[in-house]
């Protein structure tokens, strides 16, 4: 076993590995790099309006955390909702709003600076990642993976905080091995959107433990079986079974495909947008998606099936994934299907294109 001794006693063994072994991906970055912050700061400085209308509607969300409590549960246990639909609801809110409220205050530290934002969003990753130490019941791995994601992706965004004291970022940094991880991968083997969800989870925690071999993991999953869910004429074959939420559960499938995959571009520079076969593809699979949003009559799996809106309050689906997918396929029909709805949040239930119009997908490999 090999030792380390400094000749400066205040760097730590700790430390000194750091430096001899080199993280494996760079720091902020998983859903947001680096350039894209930069990028959406400048937008901001110059007074485009487009990127000052999106940050000041996230500047509202980040303002509202200031006053919220955090919802840390020591065991997350989200019975069946038809089981216990109260305890359900109950404990999956309280997740939901911690780490909606942690994502939006760790973005606004990055593109504000004001210190404010930064303490708010320990405030929540700190309650988490030292009260939470499992998960139970038929929903827990699931709704942890897709609600949990915000604390991920918030938690990345603060990974450089100076401020952030190093035995919280450790027992963050264990809460996401132990727990969040777990949780993603019991599920990523599932048919349906579970497996979604659980390889998202553990994509954005293998970015954040700098795991190179679980991110290989999740890329060879998502390669194994993304065309066997992906119908050649771009229905996805196991969602479109859920009668009239055939076109949600596409969209709360898709969704966590391609925030995966946008992860996994960061991570290896491979890019599964761009992937087809015999006709097949992650584009063919949100056009048929859109189609139907905007012709549900039409639509061939069940009358009368459910869709977005853009009233929700809690963000309009698919919108804000269509809008994250713009800059990736530069699709006119997306365009304009998005023009009268910006800037799009979604800030509700789910967490992977959370604020689309603020932080555009960008490419740079």
């Amino acid at each position: 076993m090999m030792h380390f001794r400094s000749k400066h006693p205040y760097i730590t063994t700790a430390l000194l590995l750091n430096a001899i072994f080199a993280l494996a991906y760079p720091h902020p970055g998983g859903m947001h790099p680096q350039k894209q912050i930069d990028f959406v700061k400048e937008q901001i400085k110059s007074n485009n309006k487009r990127y000052t209308d999106a940050f000041h509607a996230l500047l509202v969300y980040a303002d509202s955390a200031l006053l919220k409590e955090q919802h840390a549960l020591t065991d997350f246990s989200i019975p069946g909702f038809y089981v216990n639909p109260n305890l359900h609801r109950k404990n999956k809110q309280g997740l939901e709003a911690d780490a909606f409220y942690a994502y939006a205050c760790a973005l606004a530290w990055q593109l504000s600076g004001k210190a404010i934002y930064a303490d708010r969003a320990l405030y929540f990753l700190n309650a988490w990642g030292s009260i939470n130490q499992t998960y139970s019941e038929a929903d827990g791995p699931l709704v942890l993976s897709y609600s949990g994601s915000g604390l991920l992706m918030a938690a990345e965004l603060m990974r450089n905080y100076n401020n952030w004291k190093q035995e919280d970022k450790d027992q963050f940094a264990t809460w996401v091995k132990n727990v969040y991880r777990k949780a993603g991968n019991e599920i990523r083997r599932r048919p349906n959107n579970w497996a979604d969800w659980g390889r998202f989870a553990s994509v954005l925690a293998s970015y954040y433990l700098d795991d190179e071999k679980d991110m290989a993991m999740n890329l060879k999953l998502i390669k194994a079986d993304l065309f066997d869910k992906i119908a050649g004429d771009g229905h996805l074959t196991e969602e479109v079974k859920r009668e009239s939420n055939g076109i949600w559960y596409t969209y709360f499938s898709l969704a966590p495909i391609t925030a995966a995959a946008w992860v996994l571009y960061n991570a290896t520079h491979e890019n599964l947008f761009q992937l087809e076969k015999d006709g097949r593809s992650i584009k063919k699979a949100l056009d048929y998606l859109l189609l139907y949003q905007q012709q549900p009559a039409d639509w061939p799996w069940f009358k009368n099936p459910r869709i977005g809106q853009a009233k929700d309050p809690n963000g309009f689906w698919p919108a804000n994934l269509i809008e994250a997918m713009l800059p990736v396929y530069n699709s006119a029909a997306y365009d304009i299907f998005l023009a009268p709805h910006r800037p799009i949040i979604y800030n509700k239930h789910h967490f992977a294109w959370v604020f689309p119009t603020l932080m555009p997908v960008m490419f740079t490999h």
